[in-house]
């Protein structure tokens, strides 16, 4: 069953979530992605990635191409912006990467932290059902190589922070559309509905 990748507009199956990470190392093989192909992936718009970078949210791109692990920054940001406000997230995001424009203090690679997340977040079923979510946070971190224990405890907690924001942004999804069903059904028969 295809799923949207979370943070992107990209659509495959579930079951390739584990190879997302050798389809987008391929996208970067010419040395990075131009914001046109950035917003391509992410829906977002070009002066919002521009703005991003403005803020110190990323750092500037090189020879105005973003990085593999850019370019995950800036999908993890779409994914948890529809839940958090910004602050939170930049918070969040330096609780385990320190300065958001200085990738020499992370504890672990953008790109390394997204594709951790989308194979959890492939691996799940049940969105409320904590014994499933911290089963499949432990299958996940299996693959994760610290430099440190504490560097272990960051990242999970950091996944553990994306993965029930995803969560409430997709059951928020889910309400939308049993509301818009509940409208459609009330406006096919002729009455108003005030839901």
């Amino acid at each position: 069953m295809d799923w949207v990748v979370p943070g992107t507009v990209l659509r495959l199956p579930r079951e390739e979530a584990d190879r997302l990470e050798s389809r987008f190392s391929a996208m970067f093989l010419a040395g990075g992605m131009v914001l046109s192909q950035v917003t391509s992936i992410t829906g977002l718009e070009g002066y919002t990635v521009q703005n991003w970078v403005k803020r110190g949210f990323l750092p500037p791109p090189e020879r105005k191409k973003y990085s593999l692990d850019q370019v995950c920054r800036i999908i993890s940001i779409q994914m948890l912006k529809r839940v958090l406000p910004m602050e939170r997230i930049c918070g969040l995001l330096s609780y385990v990467n320190g300065r958001l424009d200085d990738p020499s203090d992370d504890i672990i690679a953008d790109s390394e932290l997204y594709f951790l997340f989308v194979r959890l977040a492939a691996r799940i079923q049940e969105l409320t059902d904590p014994e499933q979510r911290a089963r499949r946070l432990d299958e996940v971190m299996a693959d994760y190589r610290a430099p440190s224990p504490q560097a272990a405890q960051r990242v999970r907690a950091a996944l553990e922070i994306m993965l029930t924001a995803w969560a409430a942004a997709r059951l928020g999804e889910q309400a939308e559309e049993m509301l818009t069903r509940r409208e459609q059904e009330y406006a096919n028969k002729g009455e108003n509905c005030h839901v």
